[in-house]
C-alpha cells in the first residue's frame, strides 16, 4: 500500500492496550487513507525513492531542524485500519527532503488549503488543473481511452498524496501516497490510479461512482525533525514518528496535517492514536512517548468535485489539449 492522507472514523483514544487486536500491522512499501471524516495516514513502510504510503504512513525523507537529527532506521512499519502491511527493508530518516525552492503555480480558488506557510508568504503550487489532471487520468482509464497527454503545471518533485472521496459525506474512497519527491506529472497519474484502483480497504473505484466522486492533491513541504514529541501545532503540521515496539522492533506512522484537527484530537490524542496505529500494543506512559522520534512536515492541498471537474474542463478543454471527449453530461445526470 501507499501512504494514505483521508478519513478516519472518530476512535476513543486510550492509554491502555486496546481490548482487541491492538490496532497493529506490519507496514507496506506505500501508504494510504483510511476513515471517512479526516485524512488518516495510514501505517506504512517506507522503502526509498518511489515508496507508495497509504493512507499516511512512513516517510522517506526527514528534515533536520531544533537541532535534532534523526539516524537513519534500519526498518520501519505501521499498522492501523485494518491493514496488514509487510516492513520493507530499509527507510531513509533523517536527512533533510529537498522540495523546490519556489513554487510557480498561481495560487488556486478552487477548495483549497494550504498549510504549509503563512498567508502570502509565497504562491501556492498546488492547482486546480492538478486535481483535474487526476480526474482525467482515472476517467481514461475506467472508459479506455488515451491517457490524456502532458500537463502544463509544473513538474517540480514533491512527496505527494492523492485522495479520493464519494458521496454528499465525503466518505473516504481512497487515499494512497507518497513521501518520495516525484515529478508532478508522472507522480500525479502513477498515484491518482493506485489510490483508486489498488487502496486495499476498498474495491476498485468503477465508472458509476465518477459523478459522486471528490479528489484532493496534497503536496507535502517543510519536513523537520524535531527533539520533542509536542513541538508541533495541530491543524498546522503533518506528523510521522518513528518508534520502538514491545519486540524491540521499529515502526513509523504518520497523519496528514488535517487530521489531528478534523478528529478533534490534542497532541498526546494524536500520537497515542499514532502509536495504536503503527502497532504498539502495550500501555503508552509519558516516558514512553518520550522515547519517540518525531519530524513534522507541512502541506499544500487542493481539493476539486466531479462537477467542478466537468465545468473546469468545459472551459478549457481546447487550451490543455486534452486527448479524450469530455465526459457526456446526460450520462451522468
Amino acid at each position: 500500500m501507499a501512504a494514505g492522507c483521508c478519513g478516519v472514523k472518530k476512535q476513543k483514544l486510550s492509554s491502555s492496550p486496546p481490548s482487541g487486536s491492538g490496532g497493529g500491522g506490519g507496514a507496506s512499501s506505500s501508504s494510504h487513507c483510511s476513515g471517512e471524516s479526516q485524512c488518516r495516514a495510514g501505517e506504512l513502510g517506507l522503502g526509498g525513492a518511489g515508496t507508495r504510503l497509504n493512507g499516511l504512513g512512513g516517510l522517506a525523507g526527514g528534515g533536520s531542524g531544533s537541532g535534532c537529527t534523526l539516524s537513519p532506521p534500519q526498518g520501519c512499519g505501521g499498522g492501523g485500519g485494518g491493514i496488514s502491511l509487510s516492513p520493507p527493508p530499509s527507510c531513509g530518516v533523517g536527512t533533510l527532503l529537498s522540495t523546490p525552492a519556489a513554487a510557480t503555480a498561481s495560487s488556486p480558488s478552487l477548495s483549497s488549503a494550504a498549510s504549509s506557510s503563512s498567508p502570502g508568504s509565497r504562491k501556492m503550487v498546488v492547482s486546480a488543473e492538478m486535481c483535474c489532471f487526476c480526474f482525467d487520468v482515472l476517467y481514461c482509464h475506467l472508459y479506455g481511452y488515451q491517457q490524456p497527454r502532458t500537463p502544463r503545471f509544473t513538474n517540480e518533485p514533491y512527496p505527494l498524496f492523492v485522495t479520493w472521496k464519494i458521496g454528499r459525506d465525503k466518505r473516504l474512497r481512497g487515499c494512497i501516497g507518497t513521501f518520495s519527491a516525484m515529478n508532478l506529472h508522472s507522480g500525479l497519474r502513477e498515484y491518482t490510479l493506485t489510490s483508486a484502483l489498488k487502496d486495499s480497504r476498498f474495491p476498485p473505484m468503477t465508472r458509476d461512482e465518477l459523478p459522486r466522486l471528490f479528489c484532493s492533491v496534497s503536496l507535502l513541504t517543510n519536513f523537520e525533525d524535531v527533539c520533542d514529541y509536542l513541538d508541533w501545532e495541530v491543524g498546522v503540521h503533518g506528523i510521522r514518528i518513528e518508534f520502538i515496539n514491545e519486540k524491540g522492533s521499529k515502526r513509523t506512522a504518520t497523519y496528514l496535517p488535517e487530521v489531528a484537527k478534523e478528529q478533534g484530537w490534542d497532541h498526546i490524542q494524536t500520537i497515542d492514536s499514532l502509536l495504536r496505529k503503527g502497532g504498539y500494543k502495550a500501555p503508552i506512559t509519558n516516558e514512553f512517548r518520550k522515547t519517540i522520534k518525531l519530524t513534522r512536515y507541512r502541506s499544500e492541498k487542493m481539493t476539486l468535485s466531479y462537477a467542478e471537474y466537468l465545468a473546469h474542463r468545459q472551459h478549457h478543454h481546447f487550451q490543455n489539449g486534452i486527448g479524450h471527449p469530455l465526459p457526456p453530461y446526460n450520462h451522468y445526470s
